[in-house]
């Protein structure tokens, strides 16, 4: 059974140590994304349209809002991952025009080699959380030396912009309506009703528009609810599920693992780890 090792957090985003054996559903990320190999077995990543090997040598990388899942091949044996959820704010500290890492378009490949410096930080990194959980400054340190490294290898950034895409107004006032309350949103036939579009035409502007059907963004940020809720709340399993719009915890528990890897009770008790120093 896939387990998260150990899960790192703050202003920056996330920073997990996962040991895979079962692959995870199709899902996006609100932030870019990058995977990096920690040891056991190489892998594969379907993002979008492509299959991306992510091996000692090679990282994989996904934009905001990508849909992607993670492939692994039955009887397989077990790959560690070192994956990276970096928040575009935290990013644009270090290079105002990073904060268009929170858009498409921010790296130019799905996959690519690795250098020997991006190499060694990346374990050093994972040694880090496994040696000491509780020294998130150290860690946060590493982790900005690993993306500045990272984004100047496989991003064309001075080239972007943080200017967002202009959507139709339709769109955008469904997305509206999902981040107000993703666990009401049920019923995506009813918001294209709502919308004033068909259920096919409201699905077609949303993908164009996002990348993704609007099913898949509710999911996206009920993740993101369930993960906030997880590291800092207080809430037991039960609320937090039902706040989310699940019938029953086990429900919420199968939709956690299925796109974290993890069951929600393990990451909380795994990423609460992590302590002020």
């Amino acid at each position: 059974m896939s387990n998260a090792v150990r899960i790192g957090h703050g202003p920056f985003g996330r920073v997990a140590l996962l040991d895979m054996d079962q692959g995870l559903v199709r899902h996006a990320h609100p932030h870019c994304h990058v995977l990096l190999k920690g040891g056991g077995e190489d892998t594969q990543f379907s993002v979008g349209d492509d299959l991306a090997d992510l091996t000692d040598d090679s990282a994989v990388l996904i934009n905001a809002w990508e849909p992607h899942a993670y492939v692994h091949r039955p009887q397989s044996p077990r790959s560690k991952i070192l994956a990276l959820y970096i928040e575009p704010k935290w990013l644009s500290l270090f290079r105002h025009n990073w904060a268009a890492s929170g858009g498409p378009g921010f790296f130019t490949s799905h996959a690519g080699g690795v250098t020997q410096q991006i190499r060694n930080l990346a374990d050093e990194l994972a040694q880090a959380m496994l040696a000491d959980p509780k020294a998130g400054t150290a860690h946060q340190a590493l982790l900005g030396t690993l993306m500045v490294a990272v984004i100047e290898r496989f991003s064309d950034w001075r080239r972007v912009s943080p200017t967002g895409n202009r959507l139709d107004w339709r769109v955008r006032r469904a997305i509206a309506t999902i981040r107000r309350d993703p666990g009401a949103v049920a019923d995506m036939g009813k918001l294209a009703r709502e919308s004033g579009l068909s259920r096919a035409h409201f699905f077609r502007l949303f993908s164009e528009a996002t990348g993704m059907a609007p099913g898949m963004f509710a999911n996206m940020l009920r993740m993101e609810a369930s993960v906030g809720e997880l590291v800092t709340g207080q809430r037991s399993m039960a609320e937090v599920s039902d706040d989310l719009g699940f019938s029953a915890p086990a429900h919420f528990t199968r939709f956690f693992r299925s796109h974290a890897g993890s069951a929600p009770s393990e990451f909380r008790s795994i990423a609460r780890l992590q302590q002020a120093e």
